[in-house]
């Protein structure tokens, strides 16, 4: 009749902190405006203004997957956790 109390995982973990960074990244760099409102140096023509907010499309997406596949893995080795502290 005694009831073992649950443990649960801590919900702020180095996975989740990092996790939040990728995806936060991209907005203080593109609100940062004064960083990259100049038109030196150009890239194949290209003002920097534009080709630098082109650049963290890339870098998003990057950024974006990277977080989508540490949230898969935090999510499975939680699910994992639950799963073997019930047997």
């Amino acid at each position: 009749m005694s009831e073992t109390p649950q443990v649960r995982p801590p919900v702020v973990t180095p996975v989740r902190v990092v996790i939040g960074l990728c995806l936060v990244a991209p907005f203080v760099a593109m609100l940062w405006l004064g960083s990259y409102a100049k038109t030196d140096p150009t890239f194949i023509g290209i003002p920097f203004f534009y080709w630098y907010q082109m650049l963290w499309v890339l870098i998003s997406t990057a950024l974006t997957m990277t977080a989508y596949k540490l949230w898969q893995h935090d999510q499975r080795s939680r699910n994992g956790a639950k799963g073997g502290a019930a047997q």
